[in-house]
Order: C-alpha cells, then structure tokens, then sequence
C-alpha cells in the first residue's frame, strides 16, 4: 500500500504507518523489531479480518450440529494459524511490493526497503511462518489439508493484481477470506451451501473494507500506475460500497439461516447491519484519518457476526 508521498519519515526505526507507541516498538527485543515489523505485527487489525471469517465458519458448523459451542481446539489453531499465515502473507507483499515500497514516504520505512533487514532475510522469515502455518493445517483432516492448500494461488498473486485491474481487492477477498470454508470443512470434512454463502459474503465485506483502506493511498497509487476499486470508484465509493455491504450483509445472513440458525442470531445480526450501514454513512473519502477509522471498526462487525452464531448456539 501507498500514501501521499508529503508524508514525513518517521524517527528512527520505527515504520511511519504503524501505529505509534505500539507493543513492538515499546517491548519487542530489538533484533526482533524488523521481523515483526515485516510481518505487521504491530498492526493487529489484520489478524482479525483474517481470523473472524475462520471462526464464524467454525461456529455455523457448530450451529448446524448443535454443538454448545465451537472447538477449542480449532479455534486455537486457527488463530495460530492466521497470525503466522498473516505474516508470510504480509512479508510476500513487501517482498514483491519493494520497489514501490521505497518510492513512497509511507512504506518507504518499513524494514525491506529501509535496509532494516535483506530480502534474503525476508524470504527465509516468510518460509519459516508458511512453515509453522503447514504444521498448523497438518492438525486439521485431509480434506481440510487440501482446500487450505488451494488457497496458495489467490494468496500469491495478490500482490501483482493492482499492477493490471482495478480490482484487486476481489482477489484479497478470495484470499483473505479461505476461512469461511476451512472452519466448516474441519468439522464436517466436506463443504455444502451455507459455508459457500458464508465465503460469498466474506468476500463482499472485504471487498467494501479495503475499498475503504485503499482511499488512503489513492493519490500515491495513481502516480505510480496502481489501480484499485478506491480510483474506480471515486467519488462514487459510497453507493458502491453499500452495494457490497448489503451483498455481504444478505450472504452472511442467509449462511446463518441455512445452518439452521434461529431468532438469537437474527437479532444480534441486525446490530451488524446498523454498525455496516454507520460507517457507509459517516465515510469520508478525503480524510485518511476517517478512512483508517473506518476500516479497523471491521473488527468489530467481525465480532457482531461471530456473537450472533454463538448466541444462537447458547439460546437457541
């Protein structure tokens, strides 16, 4: 990612769009700051978008099955999982992104193109994160193994999407969203409908969400040859935002009602669809600062989802 390039450098070491005073600057071993770093993990919101899809997709199986609630088990593995996957996935972009990277005051500062660490060292921290992520999967049954390996391809061209088509956020969303279908196939070694619809919607959302994180680095984009849904859309971003929020909104729901999830679900789902219609509304696509705001508030529809499947689990 790109942003005006009248962004001033950040002091020292630190990376200039992390968030400042994180816990990686403050009370990470110094040789380790440039890993973490590279890996985002001073910049959690990832982690979440990531993980939430993974378990709402183990928490409609859970629903299907009458389950009191999700696995334990799974749940650890996943967050595990889309911690380390996260990072190889971020060191990959950098990797492929550097020269970019280094042409724009934001990114500039972050560890490849800063000289913080080699790109050799950045090959191998990515190779030991896929590797954690492969004993991770290795947890899970054979045909969970398989899909988990399928997502491979969207997750390794990403990066060179924004090169060709302003729409690269669809390949994210194909991406950043494979755990909508693995959290059902680890409990019922299968896919059907609802995970499907489930993934749909994830898809959608991230599509909304990153249209949102992508207006920060517009300008910067455009000067160099970048495309993304936020110069498709413009000016226009806010309809067609809607558009993909009320699709993810709609898929979501329906994944729920077709895994047999009742009125505790509909209820706290609707608490989703004000939080969705909330930053639709109040969006302001020339404001970084309102953008950013609204992008990370993700997490928190992330939370509404998953509250609403394990309410229904509980009171259904």
């Amino acid at each position: 990612m790109t942003q005006h390039a009248k962004t001033k450098s950040t002091p020292g070491r630190m990376v200039a769009d992390a968030v400042p005073g994180n816990w990686v600057d403050r009370l990470a071993p110094e040789s380790w700051r440039p890993y973490l770093r590279l890996a985002r993990a001073d910049r959690p919101i990832g982690v979440w978008l990531l993980l939430w899809p993974c378990w709402w997709s183990l928490a409609l199986a859970a629903v299907l099955t009458g389950q009191d609630y999700p696995s334990l088990w799974y749940m650890m593995l996943f967050a595990i999982g889309s911690i380390v996957m996260r990072g190889a996935g971020c060191a990959w972009n950098d990797i492929v992104d550097r020269d970019f990277d280094s042409r724009v005051a934001r990114t500039r500062s972050r560890p490849i193109p800063s000289g913080q660490i080699t790109l050799r060292q950045a090959q191998i921290f990515m190779c030991v994160l896929a590797l954690i992520g492969l004993v991770v999967l290795l947890q899970f049954n054979w045909f969970t193994v398989l899909l988990g390996f399928a997502s491979l391809l969207p997750v390794a061209i990403y990066p060179f999407m924004k090169r060709f088509t302003y729409w690269p956020q669809v390949v994210l969303g194909f991406a950043f969203n494979w755990g909508a279908l693995m959290g059902w196939a680890a409990e019922q070694a299968s896919l059907s409908l609802a995970p499907l619809l489930l993934y749909g919607g994830a898809v959608a959302w991230t599509i909304g969400y990153d249209t949102i994180y992508a207006h920060q680095d517009k300008e910067d984009d455009a000067l160099l040859g970048l495309k993304s849904t936020a110069l498709k859309f413009g000016e226009r971003t806010k309809p067609w935002l809607a558009l993909f929020y009320t699709v993810a909104f709609a898929a979501i729901l329906a994944a729920g009602i077709t895994a047999g999830a009742g009125v505790p679900f509909l209820l706290i789902m609707a608490a989703g669809a004000v939080h969705l219609c909330w930053q639709t509304l109040t969006l302001d696509v020339s404001s970084e600062k309102n953008c950013l705001s609204r992008f990370r508030a993700n997490r928190d529809f992330g939370a509404i989802v998953f509250a609403a499947l394990i309410a229904d689990m509980v009171m259904g």
